[in-house]
């Protein structure tokens, strides 16, 4: 059966879009709700996408039927999507290059979403007009909670890392079961500063807190995953969707919630409630922006 297009136009440009009927998860979700979604949800998004060297995880065929991480922006990119050729992550050679898209506006938000680009993941530092890699702008936290500790054993140990980052500390869900904590950052090496922030918690407080990879001293803990802040990986962006059997969204969340939690679902959106909340409270990750 041929694949039906059409075309949608997103302020000054036409994106074309195809096969909207099409769910891409299991509930139904179809790829028009993808877009209309990122459309959307775009004002919020794209400060946050500004300058990123983007990575795409597609499910092309629904979240039900597997993913493929997607670094290098595809043949028949538009000539107007913004890319970054840049070092592929660890090879240390300049000639093993990749070209990523940065998302710099709702088009190009809907032409990834048409891709089934469900989720999209950056790096904590940004490239400039002329490619030039910045040094990092904020640090992440990801908070990972060992079974059975949940999302709510996560959000005691946000907390206490909001009191170490201070004032522009901003927490959203994973998405899936853990939580994130970012700060704007100026003060060098994040990594190493927060590896000796994760190694003083889980000093302080032992039974909640560990901070290697170790799976077997993880079980009832919540992993502080520091390493996230390596130049050369990418966390999934706030407002993202993720890849997961409903359309659920990596979400900013007021501190007032994090505190609040005391059940795994407390802290679990979908689209369309991430829709409401940020007609109600704004971008909640906006003091991350200069």
């Amino acid at each position: 059966m041929p694949t039906r297009k059409e075309h949608l136009q997103i302020d000054d440009r036409t994106v074309a879009v195809s096969n909207l009927d099409k769910p891409l998860y299991p509930d139904g979700f179809t790829k028009r709700d993808v877009i209309d979604y990122y459309a959307r949800i775009a004002p919020f998004m794209l400060p946050h996408l500004a300058d990123r060297p983007a990575t795409f995880v597609r499910f092309p065929d629904g979240t039900d039927k597997g993913s493929f991480f997607s670094k290098n922006a595809p043949r028949g990119t538009p000539e107007w999507v913004r890319t970054a050729t840049l070092p592929s992550p660890g090879s240390g050679q300049d000639r093993d290059t990749i070209d990523y898209v940065v998302v710099q506006d709702a088009a190009t938000l809907v032409w990834a979403a048409n891709l089934a680009a469900l989720e999209l993941h950056v790096p904590q530092w940004r490239v400039g007009p002329r490619g030039a890699v910045h040094a990092p702008d904020r640090v992440v936290v990801d908070l990972d909670p060992g079974p059975p500790a949940t999302v709510v054993e996560c959000c005691r140990v946000a907390v206490l890392v909001r009191d170490r980052l201070g004032p522009t500390a901003v927490a959203k869900t994973s998405g899936s079961k853990g939580l994130q904590v970012y700060a704007r950052w100026d003060a060098g090496d994040s990594r190493a500063a927060m590896h000796d922030v994760a190694r003083e918690l889980e000093a302080d407080h032992p039974d909640l807190v560990v901070s290697t990879m170790t799976k077997s001293i993880r079980g009832g803990k919540v992993l502080f995953d520091w390493s996230q802040n390596n130049p050369a990986k990418t966390t999934v962006a706030p407002y993202s969707l993720r890849g997961r059997a409903r359309p659920t969204v990596s979400t900013p969340v007021r501190w007032d919630e994090v505190e609040a939690c005391a059940h795994a679902d407390d802290l679990v959106f979908t689209a369309g409630q991430v829709l409401e909340r940020t007609a109600q409270y704004g971008d909640l990750f906006a003091p991350l922006l200069a």
